[in-house]
């Protein structure tokens, strides 16, 4: 035995020696540290080192005025290695340490530079000490393999070798999940264990352990133990492992994405975060945060959802207590980390010494606006009460110190940094005035606490007044309430209408007969005030918007004689005589006229709809607006005739069932907003709509370019159109196809299927600046959260794409306002929503039912002037008998069109318009040899 115990100290020692020859072996391929040799002395000139001390002297200074300069820390350790400072070194670490958890690298050459210098020194506990803060800043496997390899180099000394293992086990615990580099730990512990001739139970243990988590590269470490055992690989073992490499495959995906992904990686970490807490492993959540925050130690979010998930899940003190201090460490200008700090330590009953010692970190830390120093002193004065037993003086004098002591922070530091106060509703000091009356009873130093408050601008919001009111109604008397709530009268100016009826109740219910009338003559004379100040605030934007609009209009008839004179000098030119041409009749004739009458327009629609029977039919298809008619030369050609090919009389002009007995509009439908390319719209459309009921015939509607994009849809039944109605917004090619009920207009002119809403609709509000790309899904889901949505409607043009609008109803009034506080001003895929009630604006007149325009405003300038425009003698070659009448009662005479009527009148006014004239006919008019009629009088306008 004794002989055994020689062997095993033999072998220790050269254990020991072998980490120590190590130790020197890694020191010496790092960069050199202060102990350079006379050969480096020489190489280095002097003009070298003065230039590196005066910058090592310019970055001090630097840190003197600005302690928190990162980037300055991080390049004077740099400079001070390489001149071999190793005082001035070790304290410049120090003091970056102390202000920031540094980073793997950092720490790796602080440990190795440190284990070179104290390899002669018996004492290596202070190395150790720097190892264990190493490990609170970060978890970095790296760091741990280090720890325990040095500490294998004091393995000789009593409890060495306890100590080594105590450092692997804590290694493991910290980073052994760690899926891609825990491997290395765990080998590590298993060579040590084989060198020490460690039992082999030790090294099957861990083998096993191992081999029960899921690590990349787990199929390796198989079969080394494999070939290790001599026993093979147990049953059980063989499970654990098929388990395990399950959930290595499963996380394989996400350490994958993680490998190619480029920093920060915040998604992608992200991800993976919530697939670990689906699984619901606590250490592997842990482990997979830790990794996160190595990479994205600056992002407080990622802080936040740690610290958070720590103390609602683990809630283990220690480790919930230590990240929450290395967050503040990382991300010392969040004030919410500092928060949920303070509420970390309280819970978790730490002393008042290390909570305040905290909070006056917090304050030191330099947030980014004055609110977050009003939330930490309401974090911190919160604690503070909690902790006070209202029955000792002692806790609550030590509240009320904090209470002024705050309200003088406020003044004084936060109001000359931020120009503000940070808290205009003082809610420290309403809080403070509660306290005072529930806790203390001292109504006297509340009310002096809220006549501070009123003194700070808050005396003219009625909530702030009532506010004070339910505090004295609660714990003062009836005389100090009937006092506050005449100050609010006198002084409220938002909201004066609720605080007067607040005052008539409370007399109503506490008051004699003098308290009403005096009351009663209060509240009038302030409501009369009021009505006079807001008379003449509305006088004012009455008269500025009459300015505005009279601006307007000034503007508009300037551009309007513009465009007269420039058409004036285009057709002035002496000698020149304007040719006729197709262009000409492109401009009458063109785009415009190709979109069918307006009738109707739904709340978002781009376009107008509506249907009509009978002469307007016909007027759309033959003659255009108000009976024009084709101009000479370009007679409307069927679809899919070539322009200038010749086409027979019978299909220039394509109608269906000129007999109006044989329509019948309450089995018929209007369709319109269909595409002008369709190809022969009375087959595609018959096809569409056969689904519904037995079609009897399709009616297009041609104009001179060819199809105009609607047409009638005339059903053998009416409950046929009520299934057609269905179908309205069907998309077909490409467009949303719009279905109207088929009424005639002339008969009935008040028909409207939509009425325009011009009310204010308090349940329902418009969202604008929504991305093209929005869904109805995702709009649903931003809003189902403020209330019970009953409808959404996304607005679109005419070919159905976005417009970036959208209505969205709610289930009452209240839901609608909480959903505009909340969503106004929100971002959605990089777009800023703006949020309103439904307010939609007023019709302009000339869209109001009953308004007529001017017969010249309406009709198109050849209808006016002639199908050449006004003529620059402005000659009328029309027999004055052959002006047509405009009374309501002229009548149709030799071809002059009739007032359009609908049914079957119209189509026979149409008839006797296109009816030819005779010879004869003319020489009548004309009262040419042979005729009785009336001279020819020319009449000259200039």
């Amino acid at each position: 035995m004794a002989a055994t115990g020689d062997a095993d100290e033999t072998q220790l020692q050269e254990m020991e020696e072998e980490a120590v020859m190590e130790n020197e072996m890694d020191s010496d391929e790092e960069e050199g540290l202060g102990i350079e040799n006379s050969d480096d002395e020489t190489d280095n000139s002097s003009e070298d080192e003065k230039e590196n001390e005066a910058e090592i002297q310019r970055l001090e200074e630097q840190l003197s005025i600005n302690a928190f300069d990162y980037n300055c820390h991080v390049d004077l350790i740099k400079l001070l290695r390489q001149e071999g400072e190793l005082p001035r070194l070790r304290k410049a670490r120090q003091k970056m340490s102390e202000l920031f958890p540094l980073t793997e690298e950092i720490w790796l050459d602080w440990l190795k530079d440190e284990i070179h210098l104290t390899e002669e020194e018996p004492n290596r506990e202070k190395v150790y000490e720097l190892f264990e803060t190493a490990m609170k800043d970060y978890i970095c496997p790296e760091i741990w393999v280090e720890y325990a390899q040095y500490s294998i180099g004091g393995m000789g000394l009593p409890g060495g070798i306890e100590k080594v293992r105590s450092i692997f086990e804590r290694a493991l615990t910290a980073v052994g999940l760690h899926m891609t580099k825990g491997a290395t730990v765990w080998e590590a512990y298993r060579e040590f264990e084989n060198a020490i001739l460690a039992t082999l139970e030790r090294i099957h243990t861990l083998f096993r352990r191992q081999l029960s988590i899921p690590l990349m590269d787990m199929d390796g470490t198989y079969a080394e133990y494999e070939e290790w055992s001599d026993q093979g690989v147990s049953d059980t073992v063989s499970q654990k492992y098929k388990g395990a490499l399950q959930e290595m495959e499963k996380s394989k995906p996400y350490e994958e994405t993680l490998m190619i992904a480029e920093p920060p990686k915040l998604a992608e970490y992200q991800t993976y975060i919530d697939y670990e807490q689906k699984e619901g492993d606590p250490a592997r959540i842990q482990i997979i945060f830790e990794r996160a925050l190595s990479e994205n130690c600056l992002v407080p979010d990622m802080w936040a959802k740690y610290t958070k998930y720590l103390d609602r899940q683990l809630k283990i003190k220690d480790l919930v207590l230590s990240s929450h201090d290395r967050a503040v460490r990382n991300c010392p200008w969040t004030m919410g980390l500092w928060k949920n700090y303070l509420l970390a330590l309280e819970r978790h009953g730490a002393d008042h010494h290390t909570i305040s010692d905290v909070f006056e970190r917090a304050l030191n830390a330099g947030f980014i606006q004055a609110t977050d120093y009003v939330n930490i002193w309401e974090a911190y004065l919160d604690y503070l009460r909690r902790r006070v037993d209202f029955k000792s003086s002692r806790e609550l004098e030590e509240l009320r110190a904090a209470f002024t002591r705050s309200l003088d922070y406020m003044k004084q530091d936060v109001e000359e940094r931020f120009s503000e106060s940070g808290d205009p509703s003082c809610t420290i000091m309403q809080v403070w005035a509660k306290i005072e009356a529930l806790h203390c009873k001292n109504m006297q130093k509340a009310r002096e606490l809220w006549d501070s408050i009123m003194t700070k601008g808050n005396a003219k919001f009625a909530n702030m007044w009532l506010e004070y009111y339910n505090l004295e109604r609660s714990y003062g008397d009836a005389l100090h309430c009937r006092k506050a709530l005449h100050r609010a009268v006198q002084c409220t100016s938002d909201y004066p209408e609720h605080v007067c009826e607040v005052l008539l109740t409370f007399e109503r219910v506490e008051g004699s007969l003098e308290d009403w009338d005096a009351a009663v003559q209060k509240t009038e004379t302030r409501l009369n005030r009021v009505n006079e100040q807001r008379a003449k605030v509305t006088e004012k934007e009455a008269h500025v918007a009459r300015q505005v609009e009279e601006k307007t209009e000034q503007r508009r008839r300037a551009k309007a004689d513009k465009k007269n004179q420039k058409k004036g000098q285009k057709g002035s030119r002496p000698g020149e005589k304007r040719k006729a041409e197709d262009k000409d009749y492109e401009d009458e004739w063109g785009e415009e006229s190709e979109q069918p009458p307006k009738r109707h327009r739904r709340e978002g629609d781009q376009g107008f709809r509506g249907g009509c029977g009978g002469a307007e039919e016909f007027m759309g298809t033959e003659s255009g607006l108000f009976g024009r008619r084709a101009p000479p030369g370009r007679r409307q050609e069927p679809p899919g005739t070539k322009r200038g090919q010749q086409v027979a009389p019978a299909t220039v002009w394509k109608t269906q069932e000129d007999d109006p007995e044989l329509r019948k509009d309450d089995c018929s439908v209007f369709i319109s907003n269909l595409a002008f390319t369709m190809e022969d719209p009375e087959k595609r459309l018959k096809q569409l709509f056969e689904p519904c009921g037995p079609v009897q015939s399709v009616r297009p509607v041609y104009a001179a370019k060819g199809f105009r994009g609607y047409c009638y849809v005339q059903f053998e039944g009416k409950a046929s159109v009520v299934e057609a109605l269905k179908m309205d917004r069907q998309e077909v090619e490409g467009r949303p196809m719009f279905v109207s009920p088929c009424v005639d207009k002339n008969k009935n002119p008040d028909f409207k299927v939509f009425k325009y809403n011009t009310n204010l609709e308090k349940h329902k509000i418009f969202i604008s600046g929504l991305p093209f790309s929005c869904t109805k899904e995702q709009l649903e889901e931003l809003c189902k959260v403020h209330g019970t949505i009953k409808d959404i409607r996304l607005v679109t043009n005419r070919s159905g794409k976005p417009k970036g609008l959208a209505y969205v109803e709610f289930g009452d009034e209240a839901q609608a306002s909480q959903a505009v506080l909340k969503l106004d001003g929100t971002v959605l895929q990089e777009h800023t929503l703006s949020v309103a009630i439904s307010n939609p604006p007023r019709r302009n007149t000339a869209d109001k039912p009953g308004f007529s325009r001017p017969m010249g405003a309406m009709m198109p300038r050849s209808m006016v002037y002639g199908s050449r425009g006004k003529g620059r003698t402005q000659l009328s070659l029309l027999p004055r008998s052959l002006h047509r009448q405009t009374g309501s009662e002229s009548k149709a005479e030799n071809g002059t069109a009739p007032k359009p009527t609908g049914g079957a009148s119209g189509d026979a006014g149409i008839k006797a318009q296109t009816k030819p004239l005779s010879n004869s006919d003319f020489a009548k008019i004309l009262n040419l040899p042979g005729s009785t009629g009336p001279r020819l009088h020319i009449t000259t306008s200039l």
